[in-house]
């Protein structure tokens, strides 16, 4: 049943939680990948697309934030269309033009998406600021702009070729895939969301819901932040790198030492 699903704060943090340490990898590139794009051809980079979307947590969050109230059909479609509108321009055009920074930063700032999403679903806008929610329409339509230049600074890790029009297919050919992904993400969402927001549960624990979504987020930010901090001044934290690694070796070595004498 749904309603035991939602019923307590601790479940819904607990799933928050269980996913936010994925973040830091769900945008990650593979050596095996990297290869694999090599050798294959524009199906590979739809494949990738498609499974870059469905372990990118913060995508996925936000577009749940999105249609979380959206009761017809009619407004999923537009929403959805303006914010695939978006990330496939800045997808397209940063990815060609080379335009990047470091890929922390820009799902950090995508981290915020979700907690404005969710402060948005629960009101916020209301409550401590006495005032109408922003447009919502231009508001994912500028998120999606952000969450496309989030895809190209991990699409830019990839080999894309010399040329202009292989590197413009290959890009297509990840963007149809992302959008695959997407496809079959909002296909569960949504399809939850309709099943529970005819429950009596659903008002009442929509707040609830939304929270928990806010704090997914933070703890996104808070993770994405950590990994910029890890990538540009990896000796600032207890162990520096060097010492780290070599701890790391002198372990290696203990552990033959005791295999040894274990063997004697």
């Amino acid at each position: 049943m749904l309603y035991f699903r939602f019923r307590s704060a601790a479940a819904w943090l607990s799933l928050a939680l269980a996913l936010a340490p994925l973040a830091a990898l769900a945008h990650g590139i593979s050596e095996a990948d990297r290869q694999r794009m090599l050798d294959g051809g524009y199906l590979q980079y739809v494949g990738l697309g498609a499974s870059h979307m469905l372990t990118g947590y913060d995508h996925l969050l936000f577009l749940f934030g999105v249609v979380f109230f959206l009761a017809s059909f009619k407004d999923v479609v537009k929403f959805v269309t303006v914010f695939t509108l978006g990330h496939s321009l800045t997808l397209v055009f940063a990815t060609l033009l080379q335009i990047t920074w470091s890929y922390y930063l820009v799902d950090a700032i995508i981290a915020l998406s979700v907690m404005y999403k969710s402060f948005d679903n629960n009101g916020g806008f209301q409550k401590h600021f006495q005032m109408a929610s922003p447009n919502l329409l231009w508001m994912v339509f500028g998120f999606g702009l952000l969450h496309g230049f989030g895809l190209s600074t991990r699409l830019q890790q990839l080999p894309l070729g010399d040329g202009t029009a292989a590197m413009l297919g290959r890009i297509l050919s990840f963007n149809v895939g992302v959008e695959l992904g997407q496809i079959a993400g909002l296909v569960v969402m949504v399809g939850a969301l309709s099943l529970w927001r005819h429950r009596p549960s659903f008002q009442r624990f929509s707040v609830l819901a939304n929270t928990a979504l806010f704090y997914a987020g933070v703890y996104l930010l808070f993770t994405q932040l950590h990994g910029h901090q890890h990538d540009v001044a990896p000796d600032s934290f207890r162990f520096p790198a060097a010492e780290h690694r070599h701890a790391h070796e002198d372990m290696a070595v203990e552990d033959t030492r005791d295999t040894s004498r274990d063997g004697l």
